[in-house]
Order: structure tokens, then C-alpha cells, then sequence
């Protein structure tokens, strides 16, 4: 376990990888998965005082889908089970050192930064965005 959680923060993983990446596949959720462990983790930009699945959630203007009604339902047996290994540990490029990622549409490409912050890679529809080495430490 690389952070501690509970049970309902479990859930919350789980929901807001569905409600995000839900078209991505598994992998596409798991990579949201990694991006909000990573805002737990990290001890930089706006994400200093936010050290839970709960604080990543729920700060505010970040995650468009806690409004969809993916993120509103229970998650399955097999959402909660993608969580856990996310919350075990497991990363995915390229969202392994990512703090943000968007979806710029099917047929645009990535932009090459975002927030100022280099473009770590595209999976599918998202593009992820990780800060340089040496600026976020907690996350490398």
C-alpha cells in the first residue's frame, strides 16, 4: 500500500476512475487511478495540504466527473478491485509521475504543455502532463 485509505475512499477511487476514463478501458481508469494517488502524494503546487483519496476528489475544480452520474452510482466488484491495485501500487505510463491529464477530443492532438507542466504521453483520449524532475519529488 502506498497511502492509507478506507474503505469509503476505496469507493471513491473506483468511482471517479469509472467516471472519468470509463470509455478508456481498465488501463485508461487505472492511469486516472495513478493521477489521483499522485495528487495525494505530492508536496507541491496546489496539491501541498492535500494528502487523501478524499482531498484529491473533492478539491474543487478539478475533476469534471464527480457531476456525472458514473461517479453518483456504486462501484462494481471489479471497479473497486482496479482501485486496489492502484492503491497497492501499480503504475502506468504515462501517467506514472502525472498530477494532471485531459481529453482534448478524438481527433486533436495533446498540447505540449499543460499548466506549464511537460506532456508525459497520450493514452486513447488522454493526455497526461507531469511536473520536471526536481519540482516534485514526492512523486519520483
Amino acid at each position: 500500500m502506498i497511502i492509507s485509505y478506507t474503505t469509503k475512499e476505496l469507493e471513491l477511487l473506483a468511482r471517479i476512475m469509472r467516471a472519468e476514463a470509463l470509455n478508456e478501458g481498465d488501463l485508461g481508469m487505472l492511469m486516472v487511478g495513478n493521477v489521483v494517488v499522485n495528487r495525494a502524494l505530492a508536496d507541491c503546487y496546489t496539491f501541498k495540504n492535500i494528502d487523501s483519496i478524499t482531498d484529491v476528489i473533492y478539491q474543487p475544480n478539478q475533476f469534471v466527473g464527480i457531476n456525472s452520474s458514473l461517479f453518483q452510482a456504486s462501484p462494481t466488484t471489479f471497479e473497486k478491485n482496479l482501485a486496489k491495485r492502484i492503491l497497492a501500487g501499480e503504475y502506468y505510463y504515462p501517467a506514472t509521475h502525472a498530477l494532471w491529464f485531459y481529453a482534448p477530443g478524438k481527433n486533436s492532438s495533446c498540447k505540449s504543455t499543460w499548466y506549464s507542466m511537460p506532456l508525459a504521453g497520450r493514452y486513447n483520449n488522454h493526455c497526461f502532463y507531469r511536473p520536471n524532475k526536481g519540482e516534485c519529488n514526492s512523486i519520483y
